[in-house]
């Protein structure tokens, strides 16, 4: 569940992240650049439809890639895929908050698309159920089917279930106000917050690892 908090303020900082600072291009929520390269084809602004088309390409390779490194012949390479995953979306991050302003935005987007895509199909479960770390849609209709039945059935599972939920889209949102404010006041490297949030996830990860392997051996 922590992991998870931390994910979801990482997804919704670097969504604002981009939009604010790098050109009004979402790096997460692909639905959002796909309805505005909708709208910029239709007024004849290709180039603006271009650009919000690369990220989108970037995203599907970092599925991609985040589906290769889970293979079994990978595991000789890469033995903890999801820690790998953390410590590449880390490092990324890292060198983008040393590019400045004056570089093209398609090339701070196209990595954030990238390392978002692969984060969100790494990390898929939240206490054994599907929720998603880059965008609240899913996990919004997840929070309120659950409350539903805890409200109609006097469900204490689905309650908890519905709480849970809910605390990764006020994470989301609490992300997503963060990096807003950062990026207006502190610039490009902003995102730095971001690389530290998940060095944060990355130290929490290895702790949880540790637990399971010391039950384990009890």
């Amino acid at each position: 569940m922590e992991l998870g908090i931390l994910l979801a303020i990482v997804g919704g900082f670097l969504d604002s992240y981009t939009f604010v600072g790098r050109g009004g291009v979402f790096a997460n929520a692909q639905t959002g650049n796909v309805v505005l390269m909708g709208i910029e084809a239709a007024t004849g602004e290709w180039g603006q439809a271009v650009l919000h088309a690369v990220p989108i390409l970037a995203f599907i390779v970092g599925v991609v890639v985040a589906e290769m490194i889970k293979k079994p012949s990978m595991r000789l390479f890469i033995p903890d895929s999801e820690r790998a995953v953390l410590i590449i979306e880390t490092a990324v991050l890292f060198i983008v908050g040393f590019i400045p302003y004056t570089s093209p935005n398609i090339i701070v987007t196209v990595a954030i698309s990238f390392v978002s895509s692969v984060q969100v199909s790494s990390f898929r479960k939240l206490v054994g159920s599907a929720y998603n770390t880059t965008m609240i849609t899913g996990n919004l209709r997840s929070a309120t089917q659950y409350a539903y039945v805890a409200f109609t059935k006097r469900d204490n599972e689905s309650a908890l279930q519905a709480i849970r939920y809910s605390t990764i889209i006020l994470s989301f949102l609490a992300g997503a106000i963060l990096g807003g404010l950062l990026t207006l006041f502190v610039g490009v490297k902003a995102v730095w917050i971001a690389v530290i949030v998940l060095i944060c996830s990355v130290i929490l990860f290895n702790s949880g690892r540790k637990d399971k392997t010391a039950d384990i051996g009890i």
